[in-house]
């Protein structure tokens, strides 16, 4: 396979994961969506979505519901010759669960400068002390996974005012109105 057809597969197993993210967003949701891909045959074997409100469960990210799909479904905890398409950078925990996975590949689209632990704020995934290290690509599809989260903070903050605002009317004395 050539680096082109490398980069053609990269954007299509992106595309679903964005698919991923907006479940969640329609959910209400933080929308990271991660799909993980068999190399050998490029099979889908599980997806995931952000379900952190809904499940109120704090490890409930989209990489975590797709490495425990794929451990289901798969019934082994070892997933090597895979590859987690996930839509923005992944924390702490997710790198982690990563390596502990031993995925080979991570393909990303948007960094995360807040909590990203694969390059932005930590490098869980390649650090030379550990026992396994992941192959990283970053940026596919920047654009849109970068949009999709910026457009559902955009919301949330407008909803949020809408609230602040309606609270505020309801505090006020009928003579005030």
């Amino acid at each position: 396979m050539c680096k082109g057809d490398k980069m053609l597969d990269d954007e299509k197993y992106m595309t679903l994961a964005l698919k991923e993210a907006e479940k969640a967003y329609l959910m209400g949701e933080v929308p990271i969506g991660a799909v993980l891909v068999d190399n050998e045959d490029g099979t889908v074997v599980s997806r995931g979505h952000n379900l952190r409100e809904t499940r109120q469960d704090a490890t409930a990210h989209a990489e975590m519901e797709a490495i425990r799909a794929a451990t289901a479904a798969l019934q082994r905890w070892r997933l090597t010759g895979m590859t987690l398409y996930v839509t923005i950078e992944p924390c702490a925990m997710c790198a982690g669960a990563l390596v502990n996975s031993r995925i080979d590949r991570l393909v990303y689209g948007s960094h995360e400068s807040k909590f990203g632990a694969v390059e932005s704020v930590f490098n869980v995934v390649s650090h030379r002390l550990l026992n396994h290290r992941i192959a990283v690509t970053a940026g596919v599809l920047e654009e849109e996974c970068r949009r999709l989260m910026q457009d559902f903070f955009k919301m949330r903050r407008q909803q949020n005012r809408a609230k602040k605002k309606a609270s505020f009317q309801e505090a006020l004395p009928d003579s005030m109105e």
